[in-house]
C-alpha cells in the first residue's frame, strides 16, 4: 500500500483493538488516512490514529459515531471470536456480532456515501450445502451477518463486500489459538494440549491478510460478493505442529487427542484466484516465513514478561 492510498480519507476501524483490527490499524496509520479506530475500552489518541470508545452492538452508539466521523471506509471487525460450539455462547454471539454487523449496516446506510467492509469467517456454511448448517454459534453469526450484507446491498444499494480471511495466524495472536498456543508451550517447556490435529485447514499470515482487506476498499465491481484471503492449499494441524517442534530443542511432545475435535468442521480452501481477478491480491508469505516471524515475535514477547 502506497502512503498516499488514502489519502484526504476517512477510514473507520471497528475492532481496533483486536487480532485483525491491530494490525489494519498499524498498516493504515502509515497512510495519508485519517484512521478512526473504535474500541470498547477508552484508549489514548495518538498522531496517527483517532480512538473512540463505543460498542457497535447498541445502534444508538453506532449511530452516533459513523454520522459524527461521515468516513468513507468502514472496516466492520468487532465482535466476540470463539468458534467452539458451547450453548451458553448463543446469545453473546448474537449479539456481539450479528446485532453489531446490523447495527453498522443501518448507520452506514443512513449516513451514505461509504463502503463497508465485513469479516467473514471460514466456517460459515457453504452455499451450495442442501442443508446448510452451521457447527457454531459463531458460524452462525458470521453466517447471518452475511445474508444481511448481501440484503443491504440488493435492496439499499449499500456498498458493502465481506472479506473472508481463512486461517489467520501471525503476531498478537490470542494465545488460546492453535499456533500461539503450541509456541508459547515450546517456550515454556509445556507439552502442548490438542485435539486429534487431523483436521486441515488453509493457513494465512496476518500482513496477507492485511493486504486484502486494503485492496477490498476500493475495489470494483466486489460490492455484495464474498472474497477469500487463504493460500490455496489444505494443510494438516500435525505438519503445522511438526513445523513448530523442529524449531525449538525441547523435550516437550505434543499431546493429541487431549482436548474434543469440533465438530462439523470441513476442509475448505480460499479460491485465490478469484481474488486475485477481483483484488489483484495473492499471497506473498510462505507458511516456512510466516511461521518463523511468528515464533520470532513470540520469542520477544517472553523474554520481556
Amino acid at each position: 500500500m502506497s502512503k498516499t492510498a488514502f489519502a484526504g480519507q476517512k477510514i473507520l476501524v471497528t475492532g481496533a483493538s483486536g487480532f485483525l483490527g491491530s494490525h489494519l490499524v498499524s498498516r493504515l496509520s502509515e497512510s495519508c488516512a485519517q484512521v478512526h479506530a473504535v474500541s470498547r475500552v477508552q484508549r489514548s489518541t495518538n498522531n496517527s490514529t483517532h480512538w473512540w470508545q463505543g460498542d457497535m452492538a447498541d445502534v444508538a452508539s453506532a449511530r452516533s459515531l459513523i454520522s459524527g466521523v461521515r468516513p468513507n471506509v468502514i472496516y466492520h471487525l468487532a465482535g466476540l471470536c470463539r468458534g467452539v460450539p458451547d450453548f451458553d455462547l448463543v446469545l453473546p454471539t448474537t449479539h456481539s456480532l450479528l446485532v453489531s454487523s446490523i447495527n453498522v449496516l443501518t448507520a452506514a446506510k443512513e449516513a451514505g456515501n461509504c463502503r463497508v467492509v465485513l469479516a467473514a469467517s471460514l466456517t460459515e456454511p457453504e452455499p451450495d450445502d442442501a442443508y446448510p448448517t452451521p457447527g457454531s454459534p459463531y458460524a452462525a453469526a458470521k453466517w447471518a451477518s452475511s445474508g444481511y450484507a448481501r440484503m443491504f446491498h440488493r435492496l439499499y444499494n449499500l456498498p458493502v463486500v465481506m472479506v473472508r480471511p481463512f486461517m489467520t495466524y501471525g503476531p498478537a495472536q490470542d494465545p488460546s489459538k492453535i499456533i500461539p498456543h503450541v509456541i508459547l508451550s515450546l517456550l515454556r517447556e509445556e507439552a502442548p494440549r490438542l485435539a486429534s490435529g487431523n483436521q486441515h485447514f488453509d493457513w494465512i499470515y496476518i500482513d496477507d491478510v492485511i493486504d486484502g482487506f486494503i485492496a477490498a476498499a476500493d475495489a470494483s465491481d466486489i460490492d455484495g460478493r464474498t472474497i477469500d484471503l487463504g493460500s490455496g492449499v489444505a494443510v494438516q494441524i500435525r505438519e503445522i505442529v511438526a513445523r513448530l517442534v523442529a524449531m525449538f530443542k525441547t523435550p516437550s511432545k505434543p499431546l493429541f487427542g487431549a482436548i474434543p475435535d469440533r465438530p462439523l468442521e470441513r476442509v475448505r480452501v480460499a479460491n485465490i484466484a478469484d481474488t486475485l481477478a477481483r483484488l489483484g491480491w495473492q499471497p506473498k508469505t510462505s507458511l516456512e516465513v510466516g511461521l518463523a516471524r511468528t515464533v520470532e515475535w513470540y520469542s520477544g514477547q517472553l523474554l520481556k514478561a
